[in-house]
């Protein structure tokens, strides 16, 4: 029997609540204080990280945006673990409820996922958060 597994970035920063936290204090993650919005629904967020080692598991900044009373998702990038200061930018497309320009909040996360575990299963460790106030423009 085979299991797959799929987790996007909402879900990510949820599993994280109850997951580890390995926070290094050379592992960060900023938001950047403006995003965008297209008016075919593509959400864009921005930032900055920095990791250090990815050898228990592949890292990715995800991100979530929440805006009212919506939240969703906003895409996953892979991130590269070598103690520099990297950009992030993730899109998705949000059609229903769809996001407009003004406030929202972006929570960023850098997570790792690890195998080290009795299941084999690919659990989230929190490396580093933020949440931020921003603009959609």
């Amino acid at each position: 029997m085979r299991i797959r597994l799929a987790l996007s970035a909402g879900t990510l920063l949820v599993a994280a609540a109850a997951g580890t936290v390995h926070a290094d204090p050379a592992d960060s993650v900023t938001v950047d204080a403006y995003g965008t919005v297209a008016a075919d629904g593509t959400v864009t967020l921005s930032g900055q990280y920095r990791c250090l080692d990815d050898s228990a598991g592949p890292v990715f900044v995800s991100s979530t945006l929440v805006q009212r009373d919506r939240s969703a998702g906003i895409g996953g990038t892979r991130a590269v673990c070598d103690g520099q200061v990297h950009d992030w930018s993730n899109s998705a497309v949000v059609k229903e409820p769809a996001y407009r320009a003004g406030a929202a909040q972006v929570k960023a996360a850098l997570m790792q996922l690890t195998l080290s575990n009795p299941l084999g299963v690919p659990l989230p460790g929190l490396l580093a958060a933020e949440e931020a106030d921003v603009i959609l423009g």
